[in-house]
């Protein structure tokens, strides 16, 4: 199939080696922190902090992150170009969902008049929000539509990337208390040039399922 986004999904993989001598671009960086903050939420939540690490000091951070478990992704942290901490809000209020709506009307996207049909929305957090006021586990599933816009986007610029589920949430929130302010982050992506010969699976076909397997169409 010839169409650039079936181009842009077969060439993109999961990098296990980054050359660490090459960064990507300001330009290319700028791309990929607009189509984060573009991405797509429910109810337009964007219940969630991007953390994106590439100072020396806080790779150094992020690989003492690795310090009781999860080894493997440990080179990651000094080897890719950059790495982002996907992090979500466990207590994702009313309030805070206010301030996605105002900026709706500010925006121009949401007419004044409807402000307070659109505030109704907040139903779908409240459904998914416990006695404590805990709804980690739905603001949690919208990090994945980040993830997932980011890896198209990191596809489409020819940047090799990582997406990592082997962090550890309870060192990274203490390393990084301060930036995270009350986020969880249990996902992180490396990003940058996989390194020649020693990226054993780059360039390898897709081994995906037969479409008959997985879609139906009634």
């Amino acid at each position: 199939m010839s169409q650039q986004i079936i181009t842009d999904l077969n060439k993109r993989y999961t990098a296990k080696k980054y050359d660490a001598s090459k960064r990507i671009s300001d330009t290319d960086l700028e791309i990929i922190k607009e189509a984060l903050r573009l991405s797509a939420s429910s109810i337009n939540s964007q219940p969630w902090k991007f953390i994106i690490i590439e100072s020396d000091d806080a790779k150094q951070r992020f690989s003492d992150s690795f310090a009781n478990k999860h080894q493997f992704n440990q080179p990651h942290a000094k080897e890719a170009s950059h790495i982002i901490l996907f992090a979500y809000d466990p207590f994702f209020t009313r309030d805070k969902f206010r301030e996605r709506v105002d900026a709706e009307v500010a925006s121009g996207h949401l007419p004044a008049e409807m402000y307070d049909n659109f505030m109704g929305a907040y139903a779908f957090a409240e459904a998914n929000t416990d006695e404590q006021g805990y709804n980690g586990h739905w603001t949690k599933a919208q990090l994945y539509l980040a993830l997932g816009n980011v890896l198209h986007t990191l596809a489409r610029l020819g940047i090799a990337s990582t997406p990592m589920e082997g962090v550890d949430s309870e060192l990274l929130g203490e390393i990084f208390e301060t930036e995270l302010d009350g986020h969880v982050c249990e996902v992180a992506l490396a990003m940058g040039y996989h390194k020649e010969g020693e990226d054993w699976n780059y360039g390898l076909p897709k081994a995906r399922l037969p479409q008959e397997k997985i879609i139906q169409t009634l």
